[in-house]
């Protein structure tokens, strides 16, 4: 089998599962954003931002690290001492948070939402118990498992949103207990108990634990991941901070930049099919990447991979932006319609974040994970500034062109230094050639005369087949070489 399509095989089961999971939630954004108001979509919208920089410290990025050990030591040594550690620290971790709730919700303007901080120190420590088993399931290429889990955990909080949020209100005998306006807190009790039920199917890996522990085995992985932690939690300031400083930065009032921030997380959620593509890629390429390291054609692997994900990505790029009118009436209320400007600006982002994940494996498979540090830190501090002197000025717009630019700054530096350490001869052509092509049939769309919603979507099916048609046309025979070459 040619490893293309064993990385596209990877990418796609697990891309289904993404697809089919962010199609469930796509059923609660027309809830969520129906059922609260713009200040509390925008609470949504921030405490995913803290959660997301809470679940690198939590795991310090020791499944990557497990992945570069395990895939070397085929014994159980790499996963036992990885999994022993995350199960300590989460608990000091989890008791910390628990232990602080009242004075981290008010340092964050949550004051009197303390349960909002220790559901969310629980969601935190159940995933991050998953982190390590859910890693072994794809070193080990049970794919199917790990997409089985994966789509219990979103099956399970997306029936408690709609039981919360939909039928108890509309029952004809509302319980004694419910509180019909405690909407965030409920979403949060259904990450808990999403995150819970993920727990319990883990349990036959946690059967296969042995209750060993190697201290220079866990330096070792210590070495390597601590830091990817930077790196992983300046990739969280450059995906999040936007959002988690938007309320303090905006000149407006807290009310005022609350609901702001309801319509840029709104349209950040559009943004969602470039986003599973991306996911499901790095979920399938981390692992491919480090057992083709020893492949006597491993460049060129990397090359084409880089190749045909900015292809694929870029069809979803111009996908989601010619269908734009009807994702929005379908999944967001039209309070919330605002933010749409920035959708063509994060998505162009999210096309250059995949490459980076491409281009950047150099630096994990040659173990020169501190340069991967420092470009991680520049792009942290680029994202900072931007946001810092655009956020006043031009508000959430700002915020979607600081991420489009760290993201662009990033990918550059990466491959610039890769080709130092780790020369791999990827088709810059191709790929400028793909976004391009695709971006410039989304801005001759937007020439075309006004037109109801109907026509404009058969005008613009017909443009995404001739661009798919042109792609085809020019690439065609590039594309049988390539496949007989790498396999």
């Amino acid at each position: 089998m040619s490893v293309l399509k064993k990385l596209a095989g990877d990418t796609l089961i697990y891309g289904l599962s993404s697809i089919i999971g962010r199609m469930l939630y796509f059923l609660l954004m027309p809830l969520h954003t129906a059922m609260l108001d713009k200040r509390e979509f925008g609470n949504v919208t921030e405490i995913y931002a803290y959660t997301a920089f809470l679940i690198v410290i939590f795991t310090y990025r020791f499944e990557t690290a497990y992945f570069r050990f395990g895939t070397d030591d085929k014994s159980t040594k790499p996963y036992d001492t990885a999994l022993l550690s995350i199960v300590g620290s989460t608990l000091i971790l989890g008791s910390l948070l628990l232990f602080f709730s009242p004075q981290i919700a008010n340092w964050i303007a949550f004051k009197g939402r303390t349960e909002f901080i220790q559901f969310i120190a629980i969601t935190l420590s159940l995933d991050a118990l998953a982190e390590i088993p859910m890693a072994r399931l794809r070193l080990e290429n049970r794919s199917k498992r790990f997409v089985f889990i994966r789509i219990i955990n979103i099956c399970v909080n997306v029936i408690f949103n709609i039981y919360f949020l939909w039928w108890i209100p509309h029952s004809e005998s509302i319980p004694s207990w419910y509180i019909p306006k405690y909407g965030v807190g409920y979403i949060l009790i259904s990450n808990v108990l999403a995150s819970f039920s993920t727990l319990i199917l883990l349990i036959p890996e946690y059967k296969k634990y042995n209750f060993a522990f190697n201290w220079e085995e866990w330096k070792m992985m210590f070495k390597y991941s601590w830091p990817l932690i930077i790196v992983g939690m300046s990739g969280i300031i450059n995906e999040t901070f936007d959002r988690s400083i938007f309320k303090w930065v905006s000149p407006f009032s807290i009310a005022k930049n609350e609901a702001l921030l309801g319509e840029y997380g709104a349209a950040y959620k559009l943004t969602m099919i470039l986003t599973l593509f991306t996911q499901a890629y790095r979920m399938g390429a981390e692992p491919f990447f480090f057992k083709s390291k020893n492949d006597e054609n491993a460049s060129r692997i990397y090359a084409l991979a880089a190749k045909y994900f900015a292809l694929v990505g870029s069809i979803g790029m111009l996908a989601t932006l010619l269908y734009l009118d009807l994702l929005k009436k379908i999944l967001i209320h039209p309070k919330l319609w605002q933010g749409i400007e920035v959708v063509p600006i994060l998505l162009l982002a999210n096309l250059c974040l995949g490459l980076y994940y491409n281009v950047s494996i150099w630096y994990r498979i040659k173990d020169k994970t501190k340069v991967g540090l420092y470009i991680s830190l520049i792009g942290a501090a680029t994202t900072i500034i931007f946001n810092f002197y655009w956020i006043p000025r031009i508000g959430y717009l700002g915020c979607a062109w600081a991420t489009l630019i760290c993201y662009a700054v990033m990918l550059v530096l990466c491959y610039i230094l890769g080709q130092k350490y780790y020369k791999v001869p990827y088709p810059i052509a191709n790929i400028l050639w793909y976004i391009s092509l695709s971006f410039g049939f989304y801005l001759f769309s937007l020439i075309l005369p006004p037109l109801q919603l109907i026509p404009k979507l058969f005008i613009h099916s017909c443009l995404f087949l001739i661009y798919l048609a042109v792609i085809f046309i020019v690439e065609r025979n590039t594309w049988r070489k390539e496949l007989r070459i790498v396999h």
